[in-house]
């Protein structure tokens, strides 16, 4: 047998195992897709003002302005986005323009599929969280795995803390509706929940105008995304603008956001447009 036969029967082998890995990895992804689409809420209770006389004036103030009277009190919704992404740093952002679904379940968990990049470099995968478990998983073309991160309680922290951070303006009925969520004003325009979850706890503060609007969230993250790769707590957000209807909530067709934010380090890795948004449950 000549060499380049063998050459070419290793290199089908080696595909076809990258194959059925991300093959693999695209099942995975849509059963915690499917889950999260069960813990939509069937017959949900409809907004009432009166459901937030309790909380400090500023929630109050983003909870009026966020969801209309008579709404359906929606906890799971997907989002379609395009936009740019930046892979490097501040100083040599990176950015390649992106399409991006998601499916966003507060506080159980959240699945994000991204397509990045163009020509030979095209990146694609999914970032998640569910019920504690989370995981990052990209592949250059398809083919070549890329980042593969995730299975421990540090990351599991870390990806907890996007999922309250877009509950605000994504879902914001979930931090309505669900009970383990303490307020607290920490300013005449900011006000922070506390959302707790099997052992995990995120604080978020929310800081909005004077009609209520969010333009600003920020969580204290625990991240490594740090020049020394270590887990510790650091600013993470973004802002938010162009606010439109959708089904009775007004949400951001505008999201930028990033590492650091209030700060000079600050890097905006995600600039997002909104293209559609669909709250699963109708009915």
């Amino acid at each position: 047998m000549t060499i380049l036969p063998v050459t070419f029967a290793i290199t089908v082998l080696v595909f076809a195992v990258l194959q059925a890995w991300r093959w693999s990895d695209n099942r995975r992804i849509g059963y915690v897709w499917r889950q999260l689409e069960s813990r939509a809420r069937t017959a949900p209770a409809v907004f009432q003002p009166a459901m937030v006389d309790s909380l400090p004036e500023p929630a109050r103030r983003f909870f009026l302005y966020m969801i209309k009277p008579g709404a359906p009190l929606r906890t799971v919704v997907e989002i379609w986005t395009s936009g740019e992404i930046g892979f490097g740093t501040k100083q040599e952002p990176k950015y390649m323009p992106m399409r991006a679904c998601q499916i966003l379940a507060p506080p159980h968990g959240l699945v994000w599929k991204l397509h990045a990049g163009q020509g030979a470099v095209r990146i694609s995968g999914s970032d998640g969280f569910d019920c504690g478990r989370s995981w990052v998983r990209f592949w250059l073309l398809c083919t070549i795995p890329v980042v593969r991160a995730g299975g421990g309680s540090d990351h599991a922290r870390a990806a907890f803390g996007r999922v309250v951070a877009e509950a605000v303006f994504w879902a914001p009925a979930a931090l309505l509706v669900y009970d383990d969520v303490t307020w607290e004003t920490v300013g005449p325009d900011t006000v922070r929940a506390r959302v707790s979850y099997q052992g995990l706890a995120q604080a978020v503060d929310i800081t909005v105008d004077e009609d209520g609007r969010p333009t600003m969230v920020v969580i204290p993250r625990w991240s490594n995304v740090n020049p020394e790769k270590t887990y510790r707590i650091q600013p993470f957000g973004g802002y938010l603008g162009d606010f439109r209807d959708f089904d009775g909530y007004a949400l951001p067709r505008r999201v930028e956001g990033g590492n650091f934010i209030k700060t000079k380090d600050y890097f905006p890795f995600y600039k997002a447009c909104v293209e559609d948004v669909r709250f699963v449950g109708r009915g």
